[in-house]
């Protein structure tokens, strides 16, 4: 087994559930009686940018009540919930996981402050032409 095979294997699970919530899309036949996925997309964005929202904050909350003794493995639950509803919308707005994972490579070994800072310069150079 090579190094990264958990990353393949992580990154497999994501591209085969990213596969399944794109033949949910309404587009490919998604029946929304049937699929909750296809109802959210049914539904529209703000059906399923509610469900991240309120995904988002339950994390907060996992987190906040595991470091008040609550049980740490609710914020893997609940970050799984919020993963799902995110790839949701990353089906409907025509990207997949792997768009998401090329970011991550692209920022990987770049300072968070020296990114955000060229990522500020970029928005200031777009919005002058």
């Amino acid at each position: 087994m090579s190094a990264d095979a958990p990353e393949r294997n992580a990154e497999d699970a994501l591209a085969r559930l990213a596969a399944v919530i794109e033949s949910r899309l309404p587009a490919r036949g998604g029946d929304p009686e049937k699929s909750y996925v296809a109802r959210l997309l049914y539904r529209g964005p703000d059906a399923f940018l509610k469900k991240i929202g309120e995904e988002a904050t339950e994390v907060v909350m996992a987190a906040k009540d595991a470091d008040h003794g609550g049980e740490r493995t609710k914020i893997v639950n609940e970050v799984a919930d919020l993963w799902f509803h995110c790839m949701v919308a990353l089906a409907h707005y025509g990207f997949s996981p792997r768009d998401v994972v090329a970011e991550l490579e692209r920022r990987e070994g770049l300072s968070g402050i020296e990114e955000k800072a060229l990522r500020k310069a970029q928005d200031r150079e777009a919005s002058n032409d």
